[in-house]
């Protein structure tokens, strides 16, 4: 199983983060040892002093898939749910600044949080405009839609699909909007798609 991470997936976050938006999906892999399940708690980790959330909603992928023609792909995801990104901003800065490949900011342990289940794409009218946001210690730190994607979900599968066989099991983190920021120990993490709460984790 793989995480695929999306890069300045929405416009003003793209603008957030220095730089035009992409012309094409950017990504980027997390390993299976980034997951953190069942609302376990978060750690800061030792290495870094400027961790940041991203909230994103996270597809699933249902069926191995290689070179998908993008008016096929809705048939290889069933279900949808929301993660966070968790990101050594430090880290990821300085190694920009050289030049260096930034996996250590983005892939290490526990840096991928999702939610403690996945919702069926049934249950939505349509999955390029679903409503999510997160909270932190109980106030909106970010909201988006999906319908505000520069890659809608059906392009970022048939674009990745060119260069990496897709697998049963496989996440893609569908990228995040406006509003990203730093943690603390203390903190609380909730994240929500529409008004349901699907992740609830605490910083230690």
């Amino acid at each position: 199983m793989k995480i695929i991470c999306i890069g300045k997936n929405y416009f003003d976050h793209a603008l957030e983060m220095g730089g035009l938006p992409p012309k094409e999906p950017l990504f980027f892999l997390k390993p299976e040892t980034a997951l953190l399940r069942n609302n376990e708690p978060f750690y800061y980790p030792d290495f870094s002093n400027e961790i940041h959330y991203e909230v994103e909603i996270v597809v699933r992928i249902s069926k191995m898939g290689k070179h998908i023609e993008k008016r096929f792909a809705h048939r290889y995801y069933e279900e949808i749910g929301i993660g966070i990104d968790m990101t050594a901003r430090d880290i990821q800065r300085l190694h920009k600044e050289k030049g260096w490949p930034w996996e250590k900011a983005k892939a290490f342990d526990h840096s991928a949080p999702v939610g403690n289940r996945f919702l069926p794409i049934t249950k939505f009218e349509d999955v390029q405009n679903i409503n999510f946001h997160l909270e932190k210690n109980g106030e909106i730190v970010q909201q988006g839609n999906t319908k505000d994607m520069i890659f809608p979900i059906d392009e970022l599968i048939s674009y990745v699909s060119q260069f990496i066989t897709l697998k049963t099991g496989d996440l893609i983190f569908t990228g995040t909007p406006e509003g990203v920021g730093p943690i603390k120990v203390g903190d609380s993490l909730q994240a929500f798609i529409e008004d349901e709460l699907l992740l609830d984790f605490e910083i230690k």
